[in-house]
């Protein structure tokens, strides 16, 4: 929930402060859960969808509006949330070093998580 500002009459200088709800949902996808909103931007695993093109979650955990909050057992049935893949990258890379003290044994390994950087545009439900 936040507070938008609305004005109350055409030519009216005077500004009034509305409460304005906004739906969100809680969402799984890649064994992580999420709670979001229209217009956020979330780091997923990697999905199998080009960059620019569509993708919709149906593994809706929780809807929730104004009062109301739907919960599903374990999903809202009806409910989706839709999303455009913006870009599909590596994140930083970890450093992994594994030594064994007084053995003169050392590991030194990199991993580089692939993931795609989601935008939400609707939620259904």
């Amino acid at each position: 929930m936040f507070y938008g500002i609305i004005r109350v009459a055409p030519g009216i200088a005077s500004l009034k402060k509305v409460k304005v709800f906004l739906m969100y949902a809680i969402i799984e996808t890649g064994g992580k859960q999420y709670k979001v909103e229209n217009g956020d931007v979330i780091f997923v695993e990697k999905l199998g969808v080009d960059v620019d093109e569509s993708v919709t979650f149906d593994k809706v955990i929780a809807v929730g509006e104004e009062d109301s909050l739907t919960v599903g057992a374990p999903y809202v049935t009806g409910a989706k949330v839709e999303g455009k893949v913006l870009r599909n990258a590596k994140a930083k890379k970890v450093v992994v070093f594994t030594y064994r003290p007084k053995k003169s044994s050392k590991r030194k390994l990199g991993h580089r998580q692939p993931y795609s950087k989601v935008e939400i545009t609707g939620i259904v439900g």
